[in-house]
C-alpha cells in the first residue's frame, strides 16, 4: 500500500468517485457529536432562564445557528470520505469553535455575543478550507462544487466577523442576513449548490447521523430532570414529585421510542430537493422541539399533583410536543416506507397532537396529576395504539396461516 492509499494521507475522495465509502459514522464524527451534548445543554439551561417570546426567540435562533454548524460538517463528511491527518486537524479546530460558542451562550446579549460571532466565522472558514482541499478529486478537472461550496464559506465567514465587531442591534442584523444568504446560497434553484448532482450525500450517512444527534438532543431532558431534582434536594420532596420525576423520564424514552420505531435511520424515499428539503428542515423542528420538552419537563420535580402545573413550562411542553409529533409524521411521509408505518398512521399523529393542543388549553384550570395524564395521553398514544395495532393484525394473521 502507498502512502496516498492509507487513510491517514489519504486525500478527500467524493463518495461516489470511493470505494472505500461506507453510511457508518467515523469516530471523529462521533466525538464530533459529543461536544455538542454541551452546546444541547446550555441551549437548554438559556431557555430555562428565558421563559417568555424573547427568550425563546433567541434560543431558537442559537439552536438554528449551531445546528448548522452541526449539519454543514455532517454533510462534507457524508459528500467527501475524508479521514485523512489534514481533516483530523480540521476537526479538533471544530470542536474549539463549538467550545467556544457553547461557552457564550449564557451572556450570548452582553459580553458573550462577539465570542459567539468569531466562534462562528472560524467555524465557517475552516468549512471552507475542507472544500477547498476537495476540489481537485471529481471526474472533471475542477470540481465546480467544493469550489462554490468554499467561495459560499468565505464568504459567511466574512460577515460573521465583521458582525462580531458592530454594535447592537446592527451585529444581530448581520449576522442573520448572513445566515439567509449562506441558505439561500445553498438552495435556492439557478445559484444554489443543490443543482449539482453531486451535491446529493450519503442518505444512509445523513440518516444515522439525524438519529444519533436525535439521542443527544432527547438525552438533554434527562440531564435537566436530574439535575434539577439535585438542585431542589431529592430528600425534601414528596412522593408526588417522585410520580412525576418518574414521568418525566419515561416520557423521554418514549420520544426516542416513536422516533426510532418509525422514522430513526430512515432513508429519503428519493433525492429530489423537495423531498430533501423536507426531510432536513422536518429534523431541525424535531430537535427544537425536543429541546423544549425536555426543559417543560424540568418542571416535573418542581410541582405536586394538587398544584397547577408553571404555564410557562406548559406552554413550551405542549406546543413542543404537538410540533415534535408533526414533524414526525412529515419525516414519516418522505423516507421509504416501513411495515410500522401500517399502524402509525396519520390519524395516530393527529389524536397526539390534538390531545397536546387540549392539555395547554386546559392546564391553568386542572391539577398538575390531570394536566400530565392529559399530555402522557398525547405522547404514550404514539406507541400504545400502533404497537396494539400491530399485535392484533399479527395474532389474526397467524390464526389464520393457522
Amino acid at each position: 500500500m502507498s502512502l496516498s492509499d492509507h487513510p491517514l494521507w489519504r486525500k478527500p475522495q467524493h463518495h461516489l468517485d470511493s470505494n472505500s465509502s461506507s453510511d457508518h459514522v467515523h469516530w471523529m464524527e462521533l466525538f464530533y457529536d459529543l461536544v455538542h451534548v454541551v452546546s444541547i445543554f446550555v441551549l437548554g439551561n438559556y431557555l430555562s432562564h428565558h421563559l417568555g417570546f424573547n427568550g425563546f426567540f433567541v434560543f431558537a435562533g442559537m439552536f438554528i445557528v449551531i445546528w448548522l454548524a452541526w449539519f454543514d460538517l455532517s454533510l462534507f463528511n457524508s459528500l467527501y470520505v475524508s479521514t485523512d491527518i489534514h481533516h483530523r486537524y480540521a476537526m479538533s479546530a471544530q470542536i474549539v469553535t463549538v467550545m467556544l460558542m457553547s461557552s457564550s451562550v449564557s451572556t450570548i446579549d452582553g459580553e458573550g455575543w462577539p465570542f459567539f460571532a468569531i466562534g462562528y466565522a472560524i467555524n465557517r472558514l475552516i468549512l471552507a478550507n475542507l472544500y477547498r482541499r476537495a476540489r481537485f478529486v471529481g471526474p472533471d478537472k475542477e470540481d465546480q462544487l467544493p469550489c462554490e461550496m468554499s467561495r459560499n464559506f468565505g464568504i459567511g465567514a466574512t460577515i460573521f466577523a465583521v458582525s462580531a465587531f458592530l454594535p447592537q442591534p446592527y451585529g444581530y442584523l448581520l449576522f442573520g442576513a448572513g445566515v439567509v444568504l449562506m441558505i439561500c446560497l445553498f438552495v435556492l434553484p439557478k445559484v444554489g449548490i443543490t443543482r449539482y448532482e453531486r451535491s446529493v450525500p450519503r442518505l444512509g450517512h445523513m440518516a444515522e447521523r439525524f438519529a444519533l444527534l436525535l439521542l443527544i438532543v432527547a438525552g438533554e431532558g434527562f440531564f435537566k430532570l436530574v439535575i434539577t431534582l439535585s438542585d431542589v434536594g431529592i430528600g425534601t420532596v414528596s412522593a408526588d414529585v417522585f410520580v412525576n420525576y418518574v414521568i418525566g423520564g419515561a416520557a423521554i424514552f418514549v420520544m426516542c421510542w416513536v422516533y426510532f420505531d418509525f422514522v430513526g435511520n430512515g432513508k429519503p424515499k428519493d433525492a429530489s430537493q423537495k423531498t430533501l428539503a423536507i426531510w432536513t428542515l422536518s429534523h431541525v423542528a424535531l430537535m427544537l422541539s425536543a429541546v423544549c420538552v425536555g426543559v417543560a419537563l424540568s418542571a416535573e420535580v418542581k410541582v405536586g399533583f394538587w398544584e397547577s402545573y408553571p404555564y410557562k413550562y406548559a406552554v413550551i411542553g405542549c406546543l413542543g410536543l404537538a410540533v415534535y409529533l408533526y414533524s414526525l409524521l412529515m419525516i414519516q411521509n418522505v423516507i421509504e416506507k416501513r411495515k410500522a408505518h401500517h399502524f402509525a398512521t396519520a390519524k395516530v399523529r393527529w389524536f397526539g397532537i390534538i390531545m397536546a393542543l387540549v392539555c395547554l388549553i386546559l392546564v391553568p384550570y386542572i391539577p398538575s396529576i390531570l394536566s400530565n395524564l392529559l399530555w402522557a395521553t398525547a405522547l404514550f398514544s404514539q406507541i400504545i395504539i400502533p404497537v396494539t395495532s400491530a399485535y392484533r393484525a399479527f395474532t389474526r394473521d397467524a390464526a389464520e396461516q393457522a
